[in-house]
């Protein structure tokens, strides 16, 4: 297991409250060994004009699994983790429904990591494949 201590999905989507979380609706759903998961809706708030998934709420939901999911594998009195970088390659358009994303990391490093998240259709087709690069911060007292 790779989290500094055992936590509940409940507890992960109470951390969400009153954030872009609740504002796009995602919500996780599966906390494993190595891996965390989490859904979001295709709906009114996150797609864009054309009727399509934003592009922005696919990458919106890839950081989220990836920052929640690498500040669950630091002791969370003595570090902070913040977001350094991120790409997304957008492979195909959804017009409703929902889409899941499952993020695992590629490296843990002492001061930073990198996730991958692979973000798909119910029927597990790809819909969008991200990585992000973490930088683990030292609280300051």
């Amino acid at each position: 297991m790779i989290w500094f201590k055992p936590v509940t999905i409940d507890e992960i989507n109470r951390m969400s409250e009153n954030t872009l979380m609740t504002q796009l609706e995602i919500e996780f759903t599966t906390i494993n060994d190595d891996s965390l998961e989490a859904k979001m809706p295709v709906n009114s708030r996150t797609i864009q004009p054309a009727g399509i998934l934003h592009g922005g709420a696919s990458v919106a939901l890839a950081e989220t699994i990836a920052s929640v999911g690498a500040y669950l594998t630091v002791d969370p009195h003595k570090n902070n983790c913040v977001g350094l970088e991120i790409n997304a390659n957008h492979l195909k358009a959804m017009r409703s429904g929902w889409v899941y994303g499952k993020g695992s990391p590629i490296h843990l490093g002492k001061s930073t990591q990198v996730w991958e998240i692979e973000i798909s259709d119910v029927d597990h087709n790809p819909v969008c494949r991200s990585r992000m690069t973490i930088m683990v911060l030292e609280k300051k007292v």
